[in-house]
């Protein structure tokens, strides 16, 4: 099988998603795969370089990566490809619109603002929010764009930085807890990991991606504790509609988990997360791409199986 690893893009992201593509051209089995690099510098590359492909390995992040777009194109293409589905991954890249989804559905999220643009600024509605805040992004990722404010005095100035990043911004209020991060595989909750930044105060880009910048490691939480973290993580993973894996991150105050998002192209570079914890499971990076493929193929049948049987009772229905 001839395995496309799709890195770079157009994104705020594009040299971690190099990191990652790097990576995983390191660790694919080259026994049981061909391996094709395809780096995306336009949203035209894809067509002509995808060509001859029977799988792609999205290692994208960010916009053409993770909002449902490259997704969608694979599909048009007839390509099957790792991780979530398009309605999914664009669900989940809104952060607006995901936090949304599951306030609704009872799921903890810090409170939050979302403007579109300068024209709604309003600092009088982040006040009553309540500082100190977090200012994003709304469909950025890697911290990218992302400053802690604590008064009004830095505000103007963080929300005109994300806008930079992004056409919307998220103004989220902060809760302090234990940072931590729920590792999705098929399905199943991965052991967790605790983070805690070593230079920066937040984890920030630098603590994330530079060696030692943070500690990482498993926690053991108490038994019901460890219990509602499970029901909560997995509870997002269903409800937002992943599919295969995904990484959902977490503040823990009081024994409450908190979503701050829900990650469905979490990276996988050597400072990443998610490969951290499959090796806590046992799961070399090796193996975990073959699951991640394995299951991501078993996803797109069944995708493909839908889609049929639709279109199926939709000619029969035309026939009555």
């Amino acid at each position: 099988m001839k395995v496309g690893v799709l890195m770079g893009g157009m994104s705020s992201e594009r040299e971690i998603s190099l990191m990652t593509g790097r990576e995983m051209l390191a660790h694919l089995d080259r026994s049981k795969y061909e391996v094709v690099p395809v780096e995306i510098v336009q949203q035209e590359d894809l067509s002509e370089k995808m060509k001859g492909i029977d799988f792609a390995l999205l290692a994208l992040h960010g916009t053409y990566g993770e909002d449902g777009t490259v997704q969608a194109a694979l599909e048009s293409l007839g390509i099957p490809y790792s991780g979530s589905g398009v309605e999914s991954s664009g669900l989940c890249m809104d952060k607006n619109k995901s936090k949304q989804v599951l306030r609704a559905e009872g799921i903890p999220t810090p409170d939050w603002l979302c403007w579109n643009g300068m024209e709604q600024y309003d600092a009088e509605a982040v006040a009553r929010l309540g500082y100190p805040v977090f200012v994003k992004p709304n469909s950025g990722g890697s911290s990218v764009g992302t400053l802690p404010v604590a008064d009004e005095a830095s505000l103007e100035d963080a929300v005109r930085e994300a806008l930079r990043w992004d056409s919307s911004v998220i103004i989220e209020k902060l809760v302090e807890g234990e940072e931590i991060t729920c590792s999705i595989l098929g399905g199943e909750l991965l052991p967790i990991i605790g983070i805690t930044s070593k230079a920066a105060a937040w984890f920030d880009y630098d603590a994330k991606y530079q060696d030692g910048g943070a500690e990482e490691q498993v926690v053991v939480l108490p038994a019901e504790t460890q219990e509602r973290v499970r029901e909560v993580a997995l509870s997002c993973y269903r409800m937002l509609k992943c599919s295969v894996y995904a990484r959902i991150d977490i503040i823990l105050r009081n024994g409450i988990p908190y979503v701050l998002e829900v990650n469905t192209l979490p990276g996988m570079t050597p400072n990443s997360l998610l490969p951290k914890s499959a090796q806590a499971a046992g799961l070399t990076f090796s193996g975990l791409l073959d699951r991640i493929i394995e299951m991501s193929l078993q996803k797109r049948e069944q995708d493909g199986e839908q889609i049929s049987d639709i279109q199926e009772e939709r000619v029969a229905g035309y026939g009555k």
